[in-house]
Order: structure tokens, then C-alpha cells, then sequence
């Protein structure tokens, strides 16, 4: 095979409220953590024990932005799938950086919502269904954009 892949799919819990900054070009970025939690019981003190990892995710594809913004917020568990990335940065004390992010691209990624906003708080009343998966892929076609010459 001389192809590779860069795919990552992740289920966990929003560690903050997504965050909605603006680039030069209008578009809109979405960013927010996301914690996996792996559990398991210790052989040796029979103890349950947890490790948490911490990704942090950032949306570039403006329809799962919107989702995200809308329906996600800190607590919220989530199916996603996107890339990884890495990229350098100057912090502001000038320092070089590098991180690590999770990136849902403009024509790529998929984002589900596994569990329900809650009812009571006053912003909307009806209920995201759980389990609606929200995704963008570049081989997807609009449907009347499809030029249906079959026989049959």
C-alpha cells in the first residue's frame, strides 16, 4: 500500500463550552477540549482506576461548527472523527510552541451527538435528538446536482 491515513475518531466529554473566533476571511473556527476517559480495575488493590486524556479539537467546516455551537457545551458527549494535527505557534511571551489538535477540515469530519440538551434552560425548548450525526465529506454530492441519465 503507498497510501496513509490520518484519521482519529474520538467519543468523550466537552471539557469547556466551544469557543467561536473569527478568521480574516469571515470564516468561522470552532474550538473546544475533549476528555477520553479509559477505566479499569487494578489486579493488585482491586481499586477502579481512571486515566483521562485531553484533546483539544478544533472545527474548520462551517455546518459542525454551527452544530457544536448551538447544541455542545461543557459535559456534552460526542462522536467525532478528524485528522491530526500538529502546528508552531509564538505564544505571547515569544515563545515557540507546538501543539497537537484534533481537526475537523472544511470537507471533512464527522461530528454525533450522543447525549440530549437538556429541556430547562430557557434557551430552546425542544430536545437534540441523541445519536444525529452531523458530517461533511468532500465526495458528497447535492442531490440536484446529480445528472440522472439510468435507464431504469
Amino acid at each position: 500500500m503507498s497510501g496513509s491515513i490520518n484519521k482519529v475518531i474520538l467519543i468523550g466529554h466537552l471539557g469547556r463550552d466551544p469557543e467561536v473566533r473569527r478568521m480574516n476571511s469571515g470564516d468561522s473556527v470552532v474550538s473546544f477540549s475533549l476528555a477520553t476517559t479509559e477505566s479499569w480495575k487494578d489486579k493488585q488493590s482491586g481499586e477502579r482506576r481512571d486515566k483521562t486524556e485531553w484533546h483539544n479539537i478544533v472545527i474548520f467546516n462551517e455546518a459542525l461548527g454551527k452544530v457544536a455551537e448551538a447544541y455542545c457545551k461543557k459535559g456534552s458527549k460526542v462522536y467525532l472523527e478528524g485528522q491530526l494535527q500538529t502546528r508552531k505557534y509564538t505564544d505571547k511571551d515569544g515563545n515557540e510552541r507546538q501543539t497537537t489538535e484534533i481537526v475537523l477540515q472544511r470537507f471533512r469530519g464527522e461530528l454525533t451527538l450522543l447525549d440530549s440538551k437538556p429541556s430547562g434552560d430557557g434557551e430552546r425548548q425542544e430536545r437534540e435528538p441523541a445519536g444525529r450525526t452531523y458530517a461533511m465529506r468532500k465526495s458528497e454530492t447535492p442531490r440536484d446536482a446529480i445528472d440522472d441519465d439510468l435507464p431504469f
